[in-house]
This record gives structure tokens, sequence and C-alpha cells, in this order.
């Protein structure tokens, strides 16, 4: 269920003055109507921008609701959509005044990722490199949910690996009788990196780990944060990986 608004800004401004249009505006217009489940708040959130725009309303008010907009996951293509389509019915001087408030909220191609979880699309827009699709083809190795973006499969396999809070791979070995192993560069959010019999290593954007072949390790999110990481194949002969027991609650649960 969608998180209740609450609204006070009639109360704050006309508590005393008029307590009756206050309480029209902040229990009945936001309370009970933008609390309504009917409607989405996103597309709420949209109707009221193009009511507000084809009255030719563009003060505060219309900029508080693009504000909210946004904040209810439209992205600045949507916006730039929106009013583009609105101007050819409300009128094209309206449209270069909404686009010049807009302009000054969304930047160009602000969060265009097509994620509903929030916190899964402010992860997104942490990163350069897309979150992908579910890592379904590797789902047995994991705990929990990743995502696998390939970012280069020739001359050497690149890929972005996303984990929701709390996912893991299991331990596992990258084989290879010459060269080998893996580079792990950490691109968004917070994870950790262990090799058995020592102390897990916390990755933050920018850090990276070089794992040589034979060494026996996960990796994986923190246990409250989205993490990310390119996943860089290292060439060697005869390579191959060996997937190995989960990572147990006890080893995973000692982390923060």
């Amino acid at each position: 269920m969608a998180e209740k608004i609450v609204q006070t800004a009639g109360r704050n401004a006309l508590g005393e003055f008029s307590p009756e249009f206050a309480h029209y505006n902040d229990d009945i217009l936001f309370g009970e109507n933008w609390n309504n489940q009917d409607i989405d708040v996103k597309t709420r959130s949209i109707i009221t921008v193009v009511a507000l725009m084809s009255s030719g309303i563009t003060d505060s008010s219309l900029k508080y609701h693009l504000q909210n907009a946004k904040a209810h996951g439209v992205t600045q293509k949507e916006i730039a959509a929106v009013i583009a389509h609105t101007a050819f019915y409300a009128g094209w001087p309206k449209g270069w005044a909404v686009f010049n408030m807009a302009k000054e909220i969304w930047t160009i191609g602000e969060g265009d990722a097509d994620y509903n979880d929030p916190e899964m699309r402010a992860h997104a827009k942490e990163m350069v490199f897309p979150i992908g699709a579910p890592n379904d083809a590797f789902a047995q190795y994991f705990v929990g949910q990743s995502y696998l973006a390939p970012i280069s499969k020739e001359q050497v396999g690149i890929y972005n690996v996303t984990f929701e809070p709390g996912c893991r791979n299991n331990w596992h070995v990258h084989h290879a009788e010459i060269g080998g192993g893996q580079i792990l560069v950490c691109v968004a959010g917070r994870g950790y990196y262990q090799e058995w019999g020592k102390d897990a290593v916390e990755m933050k954007p920018g850090d990276c780990i070089n794992i040589p072949a034979g060494i026996k390790h996960w990796h994986g999110a923190a246990p409250n944060s989205w993490f990310s990481h390119l996943a860089i194949e290292v060439p060697g002969q005869n390579g191959s990986n060996e997937w190995l027991e989960a990572v147990s609650d006890e080893v995973y649960g000692k982390l923060k």
C-alpha cells in the first residue's frame, strides 16, 4: 500500500485566519482525495500538473506539484512529453512557461530507469551502468535477488551485477591452469567481499578487488543497501567456475 499523504500547508498558512478552508485543503483535498486508491499517486500527480498548466497557473503551486510529480516517479522524459502534449491543447506559451519551471526540477535523462521500487530506482540513478534483467540463470547460486547487465562480451567479459539488500552469491572458486580469476569494481551502493578464512572486506564505489584463480570467496550486498559491481573476467587457460555452499546466516549476520 502506498504511503499515506499528509498535508499541513493549509493549517500552517490559514489555520487561524480560515480554519475551515485549511480543513478542506489538508483533510479533504490532500487527505481524502489524494489518498484515494482508485488512481495511483503518480497518475494523480500528472493530472494535477496538466490541470494547473491548462488553467495558466504557473506560480509556486505548480512548482510544488512538479516537485511532487518527480517525487512520485515521473521521469524527465515523461514530464517533457506531458508538457508538450498539453501545450497543443492548452496553449504554446503555457508550455514554454511550464518547461522553464520543469528544467529547474529535473535534469536531462534523470530517472529514466523503469523501476517501480523507489530504492531500486534511486540505486539505478547512482551509476552509469544499467541494472539489467533478473539473474535467473544463476539464481540457484544466490541468496536473494540479483540482476545482470552485460557490458562487454568481446575480448574481456564485463558484467554489471546488482544485488538487492541482503543478497549474496554462494562461496565459489574461479579455476584456471594459467591466469584466470576475476576483478570486481564497485560502482554503486555498499557490499562485501570475503575470502575463505579471512574477514569480510567492505566495498564502496570505486573499490577494486583482485581475485586470483583458486581462491574460495563470495561477494554481495550489505544487509541494508543495494550493491552493484562490475565483474571482469580475467583471461586464462581452461577456466571454469565451481559453485559451492551458500553463505550461512551466521557468517552473513556478523556484517552490518
